[in-house]
């Protein structure tokens, strides 16, 4: 196996064991978890020996990290790569394709075909997606190629610093003053923010063309909500049942999103065109 990082231990102020100790000296794997399954897999060595959790650390010992074997899925689909440096990408999800799990056309499976390997000391074995967006929802996707881009991004998401905005066509009159949705979730709290972008009219139907920001990240929270409350999306089939049916699949897209660079700090603001069935739908009204 390829070496990964190395460590020579200095004067020490005190004793302390190798699962702790090598949770502070590489750049790749900072929690105590992540050390404790790189010690499980053999991929740690102390002076040319498998590590163990329990060893004491000792002055002037080598420390190796191997670089594991990745047998990586590679799906060979072809995405829109709307930015990539050497810690993130950003790029726009196509629709029909779940953006993880345990399939093989999965984007998790793309990613690694669409983008350049990381020069970062702690890149990631293969790039992830730092969140999810539904199988049948388009749109801009943030995705982390180091261990640090993919922890602060997450932490971004939970602290709810990432502002996401998503375009869909929805059946009825939408309101011309914005709408807070706060319907619970599963019992557990939710906040979407609606505003009408466009009036819309099909065979004698009201639609609307609305922009959805959630506050909260609840799973299908936009399309729980607009459904809720009497604008179901149209192509939905799980929530709200729609009157006018499609076969355009679901009318939902991630067209926008502000975020800070994990590891820069700018400011990034990412905004993309309406998916085209949107174009072609509205042409027809």
């Amino acid at each position: 196996m390829k070496i990964k990082e190395t460590h020579i231990v200095p004067k020490l102020s005190e004793t302390i064991r190798l699962q702790e100790y090598a949770a502070t000296i590489f750049a790749s794997l900072t929690t105590r978890s992540a050390i404790k399954k790189a010690i499980k897999k053999e991929l740690i060595l102390v002076d040319r020996k498998i590590g163990q959790t329990g060893d004491w650390v000792l002055e002037g010992q080598k420390i190796k990290l191997l670089q594991a074997e990745i047998q990586q899925k590679s799906f060979n689909l072809k995405l829109e790569v709307l930015f990539e440096d050497d810690y993130i990408a950003v790029i726009n999800k196509p629709a029909g394709y779940p953006t993880s799990g345990n399939y093989f056309k999965t984007i998790q499976n793309a990613l690694a075909f669409n983008l350049k390997p990381s020069e970062a000391i702690d890149r990631l074995d293969v790039p992830q997606s730092a969140h999810r967006l539904d199988n049948p929802t388009s749109g801009i996707l943030l995705c982390a190629k180091t261990n640090k881009a993919l922890i602060e991004l997450n932490r971004q998401f939970q602290e709810k610093e990432i502002q996401k905005t998503y375009t869909a066509i929805v059946e009825g009159d939408f309101p011309d003053i914005k709408q807070i949705f706060e319907d619970k979730i599963e019992e557990k709290q939710a906040k979407t923010s609606v505003k009408l972008l466009k009036k819309l009219s099909y065979k004698n139907s009201n639609l609307s063309l609305v922009a959805a920001t959630p506050i909260t990240g609840r799973t299908h929270q936009i399309r729980i909500h607009l459904a809720k409350n009497g604008f179901p999306i149209l192509g939905e089939k799980q929530y709200g049942f729609p009157k006018i049916s499609t076969s355009k699949g679901l009318f939902l897209a991630s067209t926008a999103v502000v975020f800070q660079h994990p590891i820069h700090s700018e400011i990034q603001e990412f905004e993309i065109k309406f998916p085209k069935k949107f174009y072609r739908f509205i042409e027809k009204l």
